[in-house]
C-alpha cells in the first residue's frame, strides 16, 4: 500500500513503480513565492535540546516538542516545513549508537509533520530534511559514491514512507555528495530540493562557486524542483549568493534560507544577532533577488517568520538589488567577492550591526 498524505499513482510507462505528484512544483505554479520554516536546532534548544544530543531522536523520545517546532512555523505563515531529520543518516547516527534506527526516526519525523500540516486547514508542503553525511568523499576521504548513496537512500525510504512531500537536501558542501542524495531520490522515487552552504568567501566548504552549482544542477539526470543556498555565514553572504545564481539563468526556482544575523557567543549560548526586522528586509531583498522558496536558518524563529510572512505579502516587486542595498540593509559582506569574479576585487564592505 503507498504510504498516507502525498497523492501516489500507478504511471503507464512504469506501472509496478509508484510516483509521487510534486506537491511542491504544483504549489509554486500557482504562488510567486513559498514561506519555508526557520531553524530546528535553535529552537530544540530553546526546548531544552542539549548540545551533543541528537535531534532525531525527540522524534521518538520527544514527540510534542518536534510537534510544537512544526506548528510554531505553521502558526508563523510558513507554507513548507523541513522535518527534524537532517542528521538522521547512519553516519550521523552512529555517533549516538543510533545507525539501526535510521528508517524509523526518519519516518516518525515525517509523520509528525505530515499530522501538523494536514491538521493545519491550509496546504502544507512537508520537506524531509537531509543533511551531509558527516563524511569525506573520495579521493580527499574514505566514503564511496555507492556508500553516499545507499546513506542518503536509506534515509529517502523513511522520509518517504512518513508522508514527506519532498526530500530536503541540505547544507551540502561536496559536488558528489550533492550528486549521490539526487541519486537516492531517484531510487526513492521522490522528488527532491537541495541547497549547498556557501560559507568560505562566497564557496562552499569543498570549493564550489554559485555559477558551480547552477552546471552541476543543469547536469543532473534527475533535476531538483528547487535548488539554493542555506546557512553559511550571514544574510548578506547568502543573497550575494543567489544573487550569483540569477546571474546564470537557471531553470529551476531558487531557495534562499540564510542564517538570521552572525553568531555571537552569550552567556554559554550561541545567539544569532539578526532582529526579526532584519529577517524581513532580507526575505524582501531574496524575493527581488529571484529567490521563489524564501526561509531562514540558524537563528531564525517563529518571531522572525511571522515578520518575514507580513514583508513578502506586502512587498512590491522590484529591481535586482545591489550589493551596496544588501549591505546598508542587512550588514557587510564577510569576505571581498562571492568567489566567482576572476579579474577583480570588489570593495569591501564593513560589517553593520542592526539593533
Amino acid at each position: 500500500m503507498p504510504p498516507p498524505g502525498p497523492s501516489w499513482q500507478i504511471t503507464a510507462d512504469f506501472p509496478d513503480r509508484l510516483t509521487m505528484t510534486d506537491a511542491l512544483s504544483q504549489f509554486l505554479d500557482t504562488h510567486d513565492w513559498i514561506l519555508a520554516d526557520g531553524a530546528t536546532g535553535t529552537n530544540l534548544f530553546n526546548m531544552g535540546l542539549q548540545s551533543g544530543d541528537a535531534p532525531e531522536f525527540w522524534n521518538v523520545d520527544k514527540p510534542e516538542n518536534v510537534h510544537k517546532l512544526y506548528k510554531g512555523s505553521v502558526d508563523a505563515g510558513s507554507d513548507l516545513f523541513l522535518t527534524n531529520t537532517f542528521g538522521g543518516n547512519a553516519s550521523r547516527l552512529k555517533l549516538h549508537d543510533g545507525e539501526k534506527r535510521v528508517h524509523e526516526l526518519n519516518r516518525v519525523g515525517a509523520e509528525i509533520g505530515r499530522e501538523v500540516a494536514d491538521a493545519s486547514g491550509r496546504k502544507i508542503i512537508v520537506a524531509g530534511s537531509m543533511g551531509p553525511t558527516g563524511e569525506i568523499m573520495e579521493p580527499l576521504g574514505t566514503l564511496t559514491f555507492e556508500g553516499a548513496v545507499e546513506m542518503f537512500h536509506e534515509q529517502a525510504e523513511g522520509l518517504r514512507d512518513g508522508g514527506a512531500d519532498v526530500l530536503w537536501v541540505e547544507t551540502i558542501s561536496a559536488p558528489e555528495e550533492f550528486k549521490a542524495a539526487a541519486r537516492a531520490a531517484e531510487l526513492a522515487n521522490m522528488p527532491w530540493c537541495g541547497t549547498m552552504s556557501f560559507d568560505t568567501a562566497g564557496r562552499t566548504m569543498m570549493g564550489l562557486t554559485s555559477a558551480g552549482l547552477v552546471d552541476l544542477v543543469a547536469k543532473l539526470p534527475v533535476k531538483p524542483v528547487a535548488f539554493g543556498a542555506n546557512c553559511g555565514v550571514g544574510a548578506s553572504d547568502l543573497l550575494r549568493t543567489v544573487l550569483g545564481f540569477a546571474a546564470q539563468g537557471p531553470e529551476q526556482p531558487v531557495i534562499a534560507k540564510g542564517n538570521a544575523g552572525i553568531p555571537k557567543y552569550v552567556e554559554g549560548h550561541i545567539h544569532y544577532d539578526g532582529t526579526p526586522d532584519l529577517m524581513a528586509d532580507y526575505a524582501r531583498l531574496a524575493r527581488d533577488a529571484g529567490a521563489r522558496v524564501i526561509g531562514g536558518c540558524c537563528g531564525t524563529t517563529p518571531a522572525h517568520l511571522e515578520k518575514m510572512r507580513a514583508a513578502l505579502e506586502s512587498h512590491v516587486p522590484g529591481n535586482l538589488p545591489t550589493l551596496e542595498e544588501i549591505a546598508s540593509k542587512l550588514g557587510g559582506f564577510s569576505s571581498a567577492n562571492d568567489g566567482t569574479e576572476a579579474d577583480q576585487e570588489p570593495k569591501r564592505t564593513r560589517r553593520r550591526r542592526r539593533s
